[in-house]
């Protein structure tokens, strides 16, 4: 009898063994958490789609940030829910909307302490529903550019760090770059949502903040889920507009294109975990079908795997808990 002369079983015999030669580490310093916060709020609402998610009133954000910030978790990208919506947007970039509100706020109570990210879109302020200005049943890309840089200006002033535009507008991230540079605000930096495709996992988000398309779908502005190529173009296309970090979205099925950009580009890489990888998994475990601690850390390893340095996910909170006590 033969035997075999390289047995891989003997780097697997103790825990201490296996945690000596892994190969991909995941911490809470890896986790950006989303946050909701809804206007004229006056308490929690819960996300019936998303176990666990909530929409904040402004009174609550301290307490949400502060929460986040004792698990180690350095970053929250803020989401608003405007009172009221219009065609175009209008309550995206007033400086006292609820996302420069909630962004002055946390601000003020956390200085440096968290990094302070937020979404750059119109689909949670529009009547429409779109992520960019609509002119008849069209988008108005150019048009649309203006107003995202008008965010993104409104945002910094309010004090964020990080403006993460998602509304797959062509030329988004030089529109931005610039609006803010004229404005003087040379260090907020861009994470852009690069390679934003169309998907059924966003589904749970959309009931979260109130975003559905009112006619017609996202197809004409977000990357096909059969276009590799074309999504390395979107990346590549943010590159020389100026980003600073590039992002891949959704994250689970699209394990591939975070790898690739990986090979490809020498930028941080995000990957958004997204609503409906949340809510596949926290269903599943509900059912007793899956273990929720086993299977969301092997999906955030898997991510981190492919090449992601830092995971938008709403298992960050849950997962840091995880992790600390690994």
């Amino acid at each position: 009898m033969s035997f075999p002369t390289r047995r891989l079983r003997r780097l697997r015999t103790s825990a201490k063994m296996r945690e000596l030669i892994q190969e991909t580490s995941l911490s809470p310093r890896d986790l950006i958490c989303p946050v909701f916060v809804q206007e004229d709020l006056k308490t929690r609402i819960k996300v019936e789609s998303m176990s666990e998610i909530e929409r904040l009133p402004l009174d609550d954000i301290n307490d949400e940030v502060g929460a986040i910030s004792d698990l180690g978790i350095p970053a929250i990208m803020v989401f608003g829910i405007p009172s009221k919506k219009d065609d175009k947007g209008t309550s995206a970039f007033d400086d006292n909307g609820i996302v420069q509100k909630a962004i002055s706020q946390i601000r003020k109570n956390f200085g440096d302490k968290m990094v302070i990210m937020a979404d750059v879109c119109l689909c949670q302020y529009t009547s429409t529903g779109h992520c960019g200005i609509t002119q008849g049943n069209k988008i108005d890309n150019d048009t649309s550019l203006d107003i995202l840089a008008r965010i993104a200006v409104s945002q910094a002033k309010a004090g964020v760090d990080t403006v993460s535009p998602s509304a797959m507008m062509d030329g988004q991230v030089a529109a931005i770059r610039k609006a803010l540079d004229v404005e003087g605000f040379t260090d907020v930096s861009i994470m852009s949502h690069s390679a934003k495709h169309r998907s059924s996992f966003y589904s749970p988000f959309r009931d979260a903040a109130e975003c559905a398309p009112k006619f017609g779908d996202r197809k004409t502005y977000q990357v096909p889920f059969t276009n590799a190529r074309e999504a390395m173009m979107e990346v590549e296309t943010d590159i020389k507009e100026g980003v600073d970090i590039v992002m891949i979205k959704p994250a689970l099925s699209y394990l591939d294109l975070i790898a690739e950009t990986r090979r490809r580009f020498n930028l941080p890489v995000a990957a958004y975990s997204v609503s409906g990888e949340y809510a596949l998994v926290k269903g599943a475990a509900m059912q007793g079908w899956v273990d929720e601690k086993e299977i969301t850390e092997e999906i955030l390893y898997s991510i981190k795997r492919a090449g992601a340095d830092m995971i938008v996910t709403y298992f960050a909170k849950s997962a840091a808990k995880f992790l600390q006590q690994s």
